[in-house]
């Protein structure tokens, strides 16, 4: 018998490369739809309702005119009078996110730093509660500080309790909680308030600053920490000289972040800022669902949120390279 192979007829195995390439095409191709129909499809939706034509007394037709972003930047009654009250709402939006935002990292900063310290297990149990406080929804979160920040079971009524409000009033330091908008006549009050309102958006996004900072602090080089410390260097030291330095850009990133996040924050904002302080958002559900039902002025404000979000992300870009050149 001849010590070649016999080919017995039977058909080959198809070969599984073969097979990748159109996988690859197919994987390609089902990403960039839902892409568009996920991603871009509503954000074009949004563009073409806020183009569209609001009829009095009844709903609004599809139509291409300009007028709503010509309310937004001057009012319902330009060319007659101006009114900047929209822009104001966007100011609020950016007002309150740039102190929340910034707030959120720095205290998230510390505690993220020695939970890198601890052994795998404590840091395991301290992400998995991070991760599971994400489920709560901001309505929830909302409701709890509302009990915290309550003038009869709260804070205010603990102060005063402890005898602390009593103090302030006989030291002139309740005088000052009345000028920053802290305190009635006769106690001290958290509602409505600036403190209330910032306090509970930083704590809606601390969590996410945690999760955030943790990778490029989990990956900093104690040898660098124990080089800096032998040569003498203090904690405060190492912290702005070798620290800090290394995670800049993380740090940018996350505050960046951050506040695009909280640029659309709605319930805190209703339940503890001032009527007259009202961000964008608010104004975006009220337009959309309120008493106006004015859906083609509400995509328009959206549009406009959303612009204003875009560019600080550009912004973020454009620092994180900045720093990065300068390494």
């Amino acid at each position: 018998m001849s010590s070649e192979s016999i080919d017995i007829g039977l058909p080959k195995a198809t070969e599984p490369a073969s097979l990748a390439p159109i996988l690859g095409k197919v994987a390609r191709v089902v990403f960039r739809v839902l892409v568009v129909c996920f991603c871009l499809t509503p954000f074009l939706l949004v563009i073409a309702i806020s183009l569209g034509e609001k009829i009095e007394g009844a709903a609004w037709v599809w139509g291409f005119e300009f007028t709503h972003y010509e309310r937004f930047f001057a009012g319902a009654d330009w060319p007659n009078s101006y009114s900047g009250i929209y822009l104001q709402k966007l100011w609020y939006s950016l007002y309150y996110a740039l102190i929340a935002a910034p707030i959120a990292v720095v205290t998230a900063f510390p505690f993220t730093y020695f939970l890198t310290r601890l052994t795998r297990r404590a840091q395991t149990v301290w992400l998995i509660f991070l991760l599971s406080s994400l489920s709560l929804s901001e309505v929830f979160i909302v409701m709890g500080w509302d009990v915290l920040l309550s003038n009869r079971s709260g804070l205010p009524m603990v102060l005063r309790e402890l005898g602390i409000t009593d103090w302030m009033k006989a030291t002139g330091w309740f005088d000052v909680a009345r000028e920053w908008g802290l305190a009635s006549p006769r106690d001290l009050k958290f509602k409505t308030s600036l403190f209330a309102t910032v306090l509970t958006m930083s704590y809606l996004v601390w969590p996410y600053a945690v999760i955030l900072l943790y990778p490029a602090l989990s990956r900093l080089d104690n040898s660098t920490v124990e080089a800096a410390r032998t040569m003498g260097a203090g904690p405060w030291a190492v912290m702005r000289t070798v620290i800090l330095p290394t995670v800049r850009i993380p740090l940018i990133g996350t505050t960046l972040l951050l506040f695009v996040f909280l640029l659309g924050v709605y319930v805190s904002v209703t339940v503890f800022a001032d009527p007259s302080q009202h961000t964008l958002a608010v104004s975006i559900y009220g337009s959309v669902r309120g008493s106006t039902l004015n859906a083609p002025f509400g995509a328009a404000q959206s549009v406009i949120l959303l612009i204003t979000a875009g560019l600080f992300l550009v912004l973020s870009q454009i620092l994180v390279s900045y720093a990065e050149k300068r390494r």
